[in-house]
C-alpha cells in the first residue's frame, strides 16, 4: 500500500470516530456516566476530546466530578482520557498530510525542522494542552503532520491535559466546600 493510499485510509478512520461520536451524541449523553466514577470520567473525556473542531463540554464534567470524588484521581483519569480522545486530530494530520503530499506544502520542511529543533515540539504540545484551548486539534493535526512522535505527542498532552483536569476537578471541589 502507497503512502498516499495509507494516509487517506488513516485520515478516513480518524474522521470516522467524531462522526460516529456526534451521530450517537443523544444516546451519549443520556447515559448516566456518573455511576462508572472515575472510568466514567475518563470515558466522557477521551469522546468530548475526540470529536475533533467541534467544542464539546468535558472540562465542566471534571468541575462538577471534582465536587464529588477526589480532584487528583479526577485530573488523572480525565486528563488520560482527554489525550488519547486527542489521538483523533494527530491521525487527522498524520493521514492527512499523505494524501495532499505534504513535501509539496510551501514552508512544510522548515516548520518541521524548527519544531523538531531541540524538540520544541513537546513542550509547544504541553503548553497548548495545559491552558483551556477550544484549538487543541488544530495542535495534534500539525503534530500528526509533521510525523511527530504519537507517543510523544500522548505524553506531551497527556501532561497538560492532567494539570488541566486536576485544576478543574479542584475548581469543583472548592465550589462545593464553600457552598456546603
Amino acid at each position: 500500500m502507497d503512502n498516499k493510499a495509507k494516509g487517506a485510509l488513516i485520515l478516513a478512520l480518524a474522521l470516522a470516530i467524531p462522526v460516529l461520536i456526534l451521530l450517537n451524541y443523544d444516546a451519549i449523553s443520556g447515559y448516566e456516566w456518573g455511576a462508572l466514577g472515575y472510568v466514567g470520567v475518563f470515558i466522557v473525556m477521551l469522546l468530548t476530546s475526540a470529536t475533533v473542531i467541534l467544542p464539546v463540554p468535558g472540562l465542566a464534567l471534571a468541575t462538577i466530578a471534582g465536587a464529588f470524588a477526589n480532584p487528583i484521581l479526577i485530573g488523572i483519569a480525565g486528563g488520560l482520557g482527554s489525550a488519547i480522545g486527542e489521538l483523533t486530530g494527530y491521525f487527522i494530520g498524520y493521514g492527512g498530510i499523505d494524501v495532499v503530499d505534504g513535501k509539496k506544502i510551501k514552508e512544510y520542511e522548515k516548520i518541521k525542522s524548527r519544531l523538531m529543533e531541540k524538540d520544541r515540539a513537546f513542550l509547544l504540545i504541553f503548553t497548548l494542552a495545559l491552558i483551556p484551548n477550544p484549538l487543541f486539534d488544530v495542535a495534534g493535526i500539525a503534530a500528526g503532520a509533521i510525523k511527530y512522535p504519537y507517543w510523544k505527542y500522548l505524553a506531551a498532552c497527556a501532561l497538560g491535559k492532567i494539570i488541566k483536569v486536576g485544576v478543574f476537578a479542584y475548581l469543583g471541589y472548592l465550589a462545593a466546600a464553600a457552598i456546603l
